[in-house]
């Protein structure tokens, strides 16, 4: 018999974040993008994403930047209406948080009124400002460094950052500038191990990593990352659990077997008339109910 591990019944909130922080209780997150994907995860992780991964992921994009707030929001409200017990965070997608304080403020208040726990932005030091915006208006912020699928373009790509003495150091001051600003956890992406370390180590607050070696306060994967729901090429840090691709294929596979050779639907799937029905149905031709 199968065992699922679920969460303690606690609902997860920002201060019980910090506790475990603290208690180095490590911290499980998963993306959701919609009703099926939180119900699943919800007894289980501590945080749901709705990550403008969703881009990738759900909508065919190559990369999150297509991603608006309108999207966003049809997938929060799927996840918002389920989840129960995750804290539940929102993704700014990019030019949301970009041009003015009050747009920020309007766009992640948005979200919380969807509801969301709150919302994770990508950037350093240069974000600090909208950062503290957000948190003057008691809206929490997530903050997200490394490799920032927003900026794929001035990245040059998909690629591990920090890999040079200015770019470490780079991080870990911007690291400690969102700290400052307000950040109640950070994700650090695609980023050595012993960066995110150190990080986590001089940070008061809860780092998530992905693809950041083992040492952060937790760990983030894409939902369908971890079942094995997406074909191709899988990033070194993705460890899959399921082949869930395969497996939802062979399961369709078989039912479109069972409809050719017509062994689906059965008898005790399908609904019957009541008694006496049948005769009048029988009798029955175009004429006969004129």
């Amino acid at each position: 018999m199968s065992h699922i591990s679920k969460s303690s019944g606690e609902r997860v909130t920002i201060p019980v974040l910090q506790r475990w922080k603290d208690e180095g209780r490590r911290i499980a997150m998963t993306t959701a993008y919609d009703a099926v994907s939180a119900r699943i995860a919800d007894p289980i992780v501590d945080i749901l994403l709705v990550g403008n991964s969703v881009g990738n992921v759900c909508l065919g994009f190559d990369n999150t930047l297509p991603v608006s707030v309108a999207m966003m929001n049809h997938h929060l409200d799927a996840v918002a209406r389920t989840r129960s017990r995750a804290l539940l965070v929102a993704d700014m997608p990019f030019l949301s948080f970009h041009l003015s304080p009050e747009e920020t403020i309007r766009n992640a208040g948005g979200f919380l009124q969807r509801g969301a726990d709150a919302i994770k932005l990508e950037g350093g030091a240069k974000r600090a400002a909208m950062v503290r915006a957000l948190v003057d208006c008691e809206i929490p912020v997530m903050g997200h460094l490394g490799l920032t699928p927003q900026s794929v373009n001035v990245m040059g790509g998909f690629k591990v950052q920090g890999r040079t003495a200015n770019d470490a150091l780079r991080l870990l001051d911007d690291a400690y500038c969102l700290q400052e600003a307000g950040c109640f956890a950070l994700v650090l992406e695609g980023v050595p191990a012993e960066l995110a370390a150190r990080a986590t180590e001089y940070l008061t607050i809860p780092t998530i990593g992905i693809g950041a070696g083992p040492d952060c306060s937790g760990q983030v994967l894409v939902f369908h990352d971890v079942l094995g729901l997406i074909e191709g090429h899988r990033p070194k840090f993705v460890r899959s659990y399921a082949d869930g691709f395969k497996v939802l294929q062979e399961a369709l596979s078989r039912w479109v077997g069972d409809v050719r050779e017509e062994a689906f639907p059965a008898s005790n799937e399908s609904y019957r008339l009541p008694e006496g029905l049948r005769d009048a149905i029988a009798s029955w031709t175009p004429s006969s109910r004129t």
